[in-house]
This record gives structure tokens, sequence and C-alpha cells, in this order.
């Protein structure tokens, strides 16, 4: 395997010893290509089953049913995402894939959504498909309590007390983004690929993916690798802000989606975020004697703007 495997088990042990021993592993994957297999997460087959299933029951709707829950109804970047909506990969084609957002879902009165806050709001949901909310929200709960345990985990990497990003992992933003990408056209334009080579905006992205294959990781030395699914795993990869975090010890690595099964794709990345009020600058311990931060001081919610700004722009 050209990526590791770590079973996150330890973390929720209390043996401080096996917890740092995971910390170790954590730190040796991001050190190196910033990708890894997470095993021991919790999430039982049947919850992760469930969320596929009716992302697949979703996509196979006719286009003018999905449109109804269009994202450009939302002011929170919730809804439906149409083929081709978004471009990832700088100067190369849309990407052949559409998308489902959903976030915590917060009321128009709440606080935070009225003052307008990046990516706060109520999502989006279509209204004949009643599993489709149930088990979504459902696997979102779940996710967010694998995340904050891998925080733990990503905090003992960096030689940090393990509660060190509890606050970080408090009233935090994550995003569940549903994806379908259609077989790769055999009359492919120069550069069309289900999703585009890039980064991504975060801080943990934590990948379900079904049987295809497809997704694909860069490495300095072997160029693109594959990243195939093994059972009962996720595929965790660090986000940019993790990068500007450890003055870029950590890696944020760049990755793209191919699909040459012969059928459809689907996945279901968990995108973790954090607290959007939290400031993101460069972590001591990753500064060596001498060593300046390569990159201002920012918070998740000014990072994220941007972020969306860069690859939403010229959409409508």
């Amino acid at each position: 395997m050209s990526l590791p495997i770590i079973d996150m088990s330890d973390l929720w042990s209390d043996d401080v010893a096996k917890k740092k021993r995971v910390g170790d592993e954590i730190r040796e994957a991001c050190l190196d290509k910033g990708f890894f297999y997470l095993r021991g997460h919790g999430v039982s087959p049947d919850v992760r089953a469930e969320a596929l299933d009716v992302i697949r029951e979703f996509f196979s709707l006719p286009l003018e049913e999905k449109l109804k829950v269009d994202k450009a109804q939302s002011n929170c970047n919730r809804g439906y995402e149409k083929l081709r909506g978004q471009t990832l990969e700088p100067g190369a084609p849309a990407d052949i894939k559409e998308g489902y957002y959903i976030g915590l879902d917060l009321p128009e009165d709440d606080p935070r959504v009225a003052s307008g806050k990046f990516n706060h709001g109520p999502n989006i949901w279509p209204e004949n498909l009643p599993r489709f909310r149930q088990k979504l929200e459902n696997y979102y709960k779940e996710m967010l309590g694998v995340a904050r345990t891998l925080m733990r985990g990503l905090a003992l990497s960096l030689r940090l007390d393990e509660n060190h990003f509890d606050t970080f992992s408090r009233d935090e933003v994550a995003t569940l983004r549903l994806l379908h990408y259609p077989e790769q056209p055999p009359n492919s334009k120069p550069g069309e690929k289900g999703a585009g080579a890039h980064t991504d905006f975060g801080t943990l992205t934590l990948l379900l993916q079904d049987d295809s294959g497809g997704l694909q990781v860069r490495d300095e030395n072997e160029g693109w690798i594959d990243a195939p699914p093994i059972e009962d795993t996720y595929v965790v990869n660090l986000g940019d802000m993790i990068a500007r975090w450890t003055n870029d010890t950590y890696r944020s690595t760049l990755h793209r989606v191919i699909n040459r099964s012969g059928h459809d794709r689907y996945s279901i990345p968990f995108f973790y975020m954090g607290n959007p009020d939290i400031p993101i600058e460069c972590i001591g311990t990753c500064l060596g004697d001498g060593d300046t931060p390569k990159y201002p001081v920012t918070t998740v919610e000014e990072h994220y703007r941007k972020m969306y700004d860069v690859t939403y722009k010229d959409k409508s």
C-alpha cells in the first residue's frame, strides 16, 4: 500500500502510551503525503451503507426534481450543485461531478445566521425523500464525533497536549458533501476529470467512497498514485489550514478523481473546518530555531471565504 493504514481505536482509551502511539503514526503520515486510511473509527457498516444508498436515490432523480433544491436558493451554500458546477483545477475544464451540500442546520433567527456568518444557516431537503434527511443527519452527527477525536490524535502528533484543539472543536463548522461522478467520457476534453487536481481548503477530510476507485494522490517521487477503497476505512487527508497552522510541516497534498470504473461513482467527503472564529497562526512546536511563520494570521471563516471565491468564481 502506498498510503498507511492507521487504527484510531486507542484514541478513545485511557492509556496515554497507546494514544501517543496513534499520534506517532499520524505524525509519520502527515509528514509524508498528508493522506492515510483510517480504521477503528466506530461508524457502523450499516450507517455508512445507508448514507451511500440514499445519495444514489437522490442523484437518480430527474434533473427538474434535483433543481427544486438547487443551492442557488441558499444563502449558506446548501443544497444541490449541478453537473460541472465547480472547477477545482485552475485552467482545466469544469469538474464532471454533481453534488449536494449539508451542514449544521441552523434556523434563520439564529444570531450566527442573522449576522451573516459564512456557511451558517438552514439545510435544504428534498420533499419526497424522507430517508435522505434522516440518514444523512445521523451520519453527520457520527462524523462530528470521529473528527473531534481525530483532532486529539492530531494534537498528540504535534507534540501538544491532546486537548489543545478542544476550543477549535466546539461550535464548529463542518460540511457533508454528497458527490456523484458519471463515468469519464471517452471523448473528454483535454484536462477534463471528475474532480480536477486540488488541495482541500480546511482542516481534515474524511472520505467515504464506494467500490469504484478513481481517487489519486500526488506523490513527489511516484507521480499520481491510486487510493482505492479499503473495506471499513476512510481516506483521511489534511487541508490547507493544517499546512498554514504547521508552517508547512504537515502536508496538504494535491489529489484528483478520474472515474474510469465503467459505471457511476459515489462518495461522501466530510470536511471538518472547526470553529469559524479561531485564529489560524503558526503552532510553536512547528518552528525550528530561527524559523519565522510563512503565513499571516487568519481565521477559519476568512480562509474559507477566500477559497470558495476562487473555485466558484464565474459560476452562477
